[in-house]
């Protein structure tokens, strides 16, 4: 048997689940996850349902996921299929167990200081932002995209380290002079190319967190992300590049969240 969660020798265990779709993209992301699992020692098992699988289904596996008591973790991959919305889902997640920090119990957590399994995108960001060694309080930070798993959590958490924040968008007005007000930039925003040297403050802190395919010089499509890396790079003291800076802080992130629920931490933060 496996000892309880939240005493020395717990077992980390995360379960993921993933229907099976044409994009093979979640099913390589999802084995990529058991290697990295192997490597450190947590218990992965994936949950595959098949393709035709509806609500019903899949929110039938994360229901018997929360109440198995050998269960640490649970994480839903994305896309789910055509006509399911992810929230429906995701709000089914057992909180303590939810090591993506989607459910909107966690996500409202995070505004009361009293969760620390926060999105893992969000999460990572802030920490790449730590590791530089700024002192965020009183600075200026500003996060360029909103959205509920990405964008707001991260203005929250800069927020709870006392950074003065601004939240905008790709239509905010006078967008570029904010954006070369601050400290410290986020992007995620998901339009590439959107910040250009001329909207960064020399010395900002940038974190890139777009994700965006588009054609290479070559016809094929390359992944890019929000902020133009090589006429930035020139500017910024620091700068997260796009494949290769959040992406894999994320998984790292997740993993982080993993250990940290099946110690019983996620509620103590």
């Amino acid at each position: 048997m496996s000892p309880k969660p939240g005493v020395r020798g717990a077992v980390a265990r995360l379960d993921a689940v993933l229907v099976e779709s044409g994009d093979n993209g979640a099913r390589v992301y999802a084995e990529n996850q058991r290697s990295t699992c192997e490597e450190l020692g947590i218990e992965y098992r994936l949950h595959v349902l098949p393709a035709g699988a509806g609500f019903d289904d899949i929110a039938g596996r994360v229901l018997l996921l929360n109440h198995d008591e050998a269960v640490s973790a649970i994480m839903v991959h994305m896309p789910l299929p055509e006509g399911i919305d992810p929230y429906r889902v995701q709000r089914l997640i057992d909180p303590d167990k939810d090591v993506e920090g989607v459910n909107p119990a966690n996500i409202g957590n995070i505004v009361y200081g009293h969760s620390s399994l926060a999105p893992c995108t969000a999460l990572a960001a802030v920490k790449m932002i730590e590791s530089t060694d700024i002192t965020l309080r009183g600075k200026r930070a500003v996060v360029v995209g909103a959205s509920n798993v990405v964008g707001k959590p991260i203005a929250v958490l800069l927020m709870r380290q006392d950074a003065t924040v601004v939240s905008c968008n790709v239509w905010t007005e006078g967008l570029a002079e904010l954006c070369r007000s601050a400290d410290v930039l986020v992007a995620a925003a998901g339009s590439a190319g959107l910040i250009t040297a001329a909207m960064v403050k020399p010395g900002a802190v940038v974190i890139d967190v777009g994700v965006n395919r588009v054609p290479g010089p070559d016809g094929r499509l390359k992944t890019v992300g929000d902020v133009a890396f090589d006429e930035v790079r020139e500017i910024a003291g620091w700068l997260s590049p796009v494949p290769g800076g959040v992406g894999p802080m994320t998984i790292a992130m997740l993993l982080l969240n993993v250990a940290e629920a099946a110690l019983g931490a996620g509620s103590d933060a």
